[in-house]
Order: C-alpha cells, then sequence, then structure tokens
C-alpha cells in the first residue's frame, strides 16, 4: 500500500528524518536487562525499522490508526502478532507482557500527558520511557524545582523517574511540520517503590498548589483547613514551584497529620 496520510485528529506528525529515527532508538539502555520494547504510535515504522535490528530485546508496537496497521502489517512482516490495534490508552498493559518493557514512541502530542499517566501507573513495570513529543512539554518534565517550567507533571513522574532531557528536534523533519519544536526526553525509573505517604493525597496536594501556582501555598491548601499553628509553618510561605518532590512527601505527611475531619 502506499504512505500512511497523517492524521489531524489522531495528531499524528510523522519523523522522516532517518538520521534522528537511529538517534532516538539509541538513547534506550534496557536498564536491569529489559527484554521487551513497546513502541506507542509507530506511524510508518520509521522508529520501528531501527528497533527490529536489536535483536536483543523484542519489538511490539501499538496503534490506533487501522491503516497505520495495515501498512506495518504488509512492511514489518516479521512482527506478525507483535502489531497490535488498539488505543494505547485503553490497554491492558498486562495482556501484553508478563513482565517488564520499555516504551518508545513519538508521542501524539495532544495525548502525550495522559500516556505518562498511564506510565505512572504501571511503574512498577515500566522502567524506562524514550519519547519525542512536545519541546515545551519536554523542558517542564525535567526541570528542577525553582523553574517556571516546573508543574504537576514535573513533580509526578520525577517521584519515580530519573528524567533527562536529550535533544531538541526542528519542525522540519516532520511530515506534516507540526507548528512547535520537539524534544526527545528518557525517564529512567529510580530506587523509589512507593512514596513516604499516601500516594493519592500526594497526587491532591500536587495538583491543588500548582492549581493556584501564583499564590502561596497557605492559600492554595486553604480548602484543607489545617490549624491555625501548621498554617504558620515556613513552608506555607513558599509557591509551588519551590517544592522539590521530598519537600511535597513532607507537606503530604503533615496534612495527612492534620486534616480536620
Amino acid at each position: 500500500m502506499s504512505n500512511v496520510r497523517p492524521k489531524k485528529h489522531l495528531g499524528q506528525h510523522f519523523l522522516v528524518d532517518q538520521n534522528i529515527a537511529i538517534k532516538i532508538v539509541e538513547q534506550l539502555t534496557l536498564p536491569g536487562g529489559v527484554q521487551d520494547v513497546l513502541e506507542i504510535g509507530p506511524g510508518m515504522g520509521v522508529l520501528t525499522q531501527y528497533l527490529l535490528q536489536h535483536k536483543e530485546y523484542r519489538t511490539t508496537v501499538v496503534d490506533i490508526d487501522r491503516e497505520s496497521i495495515a501498512y506495518l502489517q504488509q512492511h514489518f512482516p516479521q512482527l506478525g502478532d507483535r502489531i497490535i490495534s488498539a488505543d494505547f490508552l485503553k490497554t491492558d498493559l498486562s495482556t501484553l507482557f508478563p513482565g517488564r518493557f520499555a516504551v518508545i514512541g513519538n508521542f501524539p502530542y495532544n495525548i502525550s500527558s495522559q500516556i505518562f499517566f498511564k506510565v505512572l501507573e504501571h511503574r512498577d513495570v515500566v522502567p524506562e520511557v524514550v519519547c519525542m513529543i512536545q519541546k515545551e512539554v519536554a523542558e517542564r518534565l525535567a526541570s528542577p524545582p525553582g523553574s517556571k517550567a516546573y508543574g504537576i507533571l514535573s513533580v509526578l513522574l520525577q517521584a519515580f523517574y530519573k528524567i533527562s532531557y536529550k535533544f531538541t528536534v526542528s519542525e522540519h523533519v516532520f511530515n506534516p511540520p507540526p507548528k512547535v519544536k520537539s524534544a526527545v526526553i528518557s525517564l529512567v525509573r529510580n530506587n523509589v517503590e512507593r512514596l513516604a505517604c499516601d500516594e493519592k493525597l500526594f497526587h491532591q496536594v500536587v495538583k491543588l498548589s500548582f492549581g493556584t501556582r501564583r499564590k502561596t501555598l497557605r492559600n492554595s491548601l486553604r480548602s484543607y483547613n489545617l490549624p491555625p499553628e501548621v498554617q504558620a509553618l515556613p513552608v506555607f510561605d513558599k509557591r509551588a514551584e519551590q517544592l522539590s518532590v521530598q519537600d511535597f512527601v513532607e507537606l503530604t505527611q503533615l496534612i495527612e497529620q492534620n486534616i480536620k475531619q
């Protein structure tokens, strides 16, 4: 079949630069001897072709676009039943892999945050992610505390992953060219198995804190109705972007101990 037509509603921007494709695949480190790699949104297989050159791992691809699936089946028959026609966000990943697997892909920009939230849910079996996303989002995820780019997803992902900004990608190496620059980042699992606080409350505290990021935490977290002596603590004079992951863990512990029933 002829080339796959990029679909705007799927956020498809196909990478056409082979050198960048090779460079993206080279970022995989396979921590702990991971033997399965899942590519999200392979399109016409620009990354897939180089993933398949590595016999030290098995490549599986998942795409929601049936036109892409048909193209991949025709051009990469060696993948066999490892071409999955499905929505990654709705896929039960435990049915695809018995153990741990790395994730790679040129993520559709309109669902990149949702992909990361799904990765977080499966962090115990996803030790590594290598992906190309919108440059602004990549900078946000990799930003340290104190940066204006540092936000909700930065904290939630950095709690469990070491995030490295690898390189910037021009808009001119895609079909069609996106209106923004892109970047490749990697996420490698750290040693934190569980946070030392209620993780559901941690998520809530982080989201509330950044919800009004220009305000101090005393204002942002007012809904918890904390005792005056707790609200007087120095941490509540700070803004969300000034807190590290560990600071947020300690703040969550504090709130957990003092929430008025």
